[in-house]
């Protein structure tokens, strides 16, 4: 019995997003956007080491959330940011996280960097945990 319908819609969206976010060659897909401001499925699988077939898989899932923008000219599409949603997720974000942030929990390790706040106006510093990272050589992505 599936029991996600119990749980918060702003929950369930910020897990879809996550999912959608959760694979590298997304995240290098965005960032590529983010340095030439719009290019076609071409040239972003000329710059990442993934197939037109992959890329286009994977600017569909990108597409989903809102994240990129698909402008047709003649037979190809030019891709960009979609800035509003990425607007809107990052409000989401800040909004889950900032009660969490704000939690009464003192990390205090000299070991690891120290963290920013999400907010800009709120630069507070906070050391981050002393936890042994997993193994993550053998990470196999199913999406």
């Amino acid at each position: 019995m599936n029991k996600s319908k119990e749980f918060k819609d702003s929950y369930k969206e910020l897990a879809r997003f996550a999912r959608v976010i959760s694979h590298p060659a997304r995240l290098a897909i965005l960032q590529h956007l983010s340095e030439t401001k719009t290019c076609i499925s071409g040239d972003i699988s000329d710059n990442l080491p993934l197939s037109r077939s992959t890329v286009s898989q994977h600017l569909k899932e990108l597409r989903s959330v809102g994240l990129i923008n698909g402008e047709i000219d003649g037979l190809k599409i030019n891709y960009q940011l979609g800035s509003q949603e990425i607007e809107r997720w990052l409000e989401l974000f800040v909004n889950f996280f900032e009660p969490l942030q704000s939690a009464d929990v003192i990390f205090k390790t000299s070991s690891r960097p120290k963290a920013l706040a999400f907010r800009p106006e709120k630069r507070v510093e906070v050391e981050a945990k002393n936890e042994i990272a997993p193994d993550k050589s053998q990470d196999i992505f199913f999406f």
